[in-house]
């Protein structure tokens, strides 16, 4: 793969977590011609290489134009202020500042053209919370720091792929805000992600709300007055949808080689499918940004942080996703 000549910003994620041990691991297995930077401390990537046991030195640099990228190095571009490197495990407002801070200037950076993209590693919500930055998760920082209007997950794998109307909210509100726009805006992100990741005419499904996708009105009537109108508006776009289907049985069809995307009306209806093939192949990519940012597709597993036993293969895959992304990006502009 020929890779941008930007370096590829990787945000460390919650020091208390897995994530900077993952960050190590990942790195160690990449090609030397793939130039990253690590956002986040110096310190906190120093331990994360021994609990990792890999061959690599820490570089702590203060702008991106002083990274070297030399070999078996990890170039940290220093933007958080821990006094202390924090206990793993621990749910702390330390933890979730320093978190946010490498999103911020990573983002800084993507929205200045210095960095290809981000691959950013899990974070916790809580921690987060306890720091006073009221934002629910990665998606809505992103979309607030980047100013995009619109924005959808895509999770997926080798196998499935979906897109969500609803992101984190709970079910209640969710069926609130599976509107007309909402769905026209995910089907839209659904085609334009499934191109970018090689499917020249993608098949997107659209899913129910409903059980059995509200059976002609019987239980609810949101798949006939909302999401019905909008595939057909979609469709008259020249996007190839289809639906509403069932909840129950579309990623089995798409899984079967029907659809290429899934277009899901809420968060559990959507992850479930994805994360039930896998964890350790799957991956989260946020559409509708002015920049790539991919990331792996769990969480900050507090309960094993800091004892060298992490799997990096879905940070490994959020980088190789990343990488393509960009790759296609840089295409369209040839």
């Amino acid at each position: 793969m020929i890779y941008s000549s930007k370096p590829l910003a990787i945000t460390m994620g919650d020091p208390s977590g897995i994530g900077p041990e993952i960050v190590a691991k990942s790195l160690s297995r990449q090609p030397d011609d793939l130039h990253t930077v690590v956002f986040g401390d110096a310190a906190v990537m120093k331990r994360a290489v021994k609990i990792a046991n890999v061959d690599m030195s820490v570089r702590s640099v203060q702008s991106i134009g002083d990274a070297r990228f030399a070999p078996n190095t990890i170039e940290v571009l220093q933007c958080c202020a821990l006094d202390t490197l924090p206990q793993f495990g621990d749910v702390s407002s330390a933890s979730g500042k320093a978190a946010y801070d490498a999103i911020v200037k990573a983002v800084a950076c993507a929205m200045q053209n210095e960095v290809s993209g981000i691959v950013t590693a899990p974070i916790h919500k809580s921690a987060l919370s306890a720091a006073g930055i009221k934002y629910p998760g990665h998606t809505e920082i992103l979309a607030a720091l980047s100013g995009a209007e619109r924005v959808a997950m895509l999770l997926g794998n080798d196998v499935i792929r979906t897109v969500l109307v609803t992101i984190h909210v709970s079910l209640f509100d969710a069926i609130q805000k599976a509107t007309f726009e909402a769905q026209m805006a995910a089907i839209r992100l659904a085609h334009q992600g499934a191109i970018a990741l090689g499917f020249e005419t993608p098949r997107v499904a659209v899913a129910g709300l409903n059980p059995h996708a509200g059976e002609s009105g019987l239980f609810g009537r949101e798949e006939i007055e909302i999401i019905a109108p909008a595939i057909k508006a979609v469709c008259n776009e020249g996007i190839n949808a289809s639906g509403p289907w069932p909840g129950d049985t579309v990623f089995m069809r798409a899984r079967q080689g029907e659809f290429d995307i899934v277009v899901a009306q809420y968060h559990d209806q959507g992850l479930i499918p994805v994360k039930y093939l896998g964890l350790e192949n799957g991956v989260n990519i946020t559409l509708g940004l002015p920049f790539v940012r991919t990331s792996p597709d769990h969480g900050t597993a507090f309960d094993i942080a800091g004892q060298g036993i992490a799997v990096s293969t879905s940070l490994e895959t959020a980088i190789t996703y990343a990488n393509q992304l960009i790759a296609s990006k840089l295409k369209e502009a040839l």
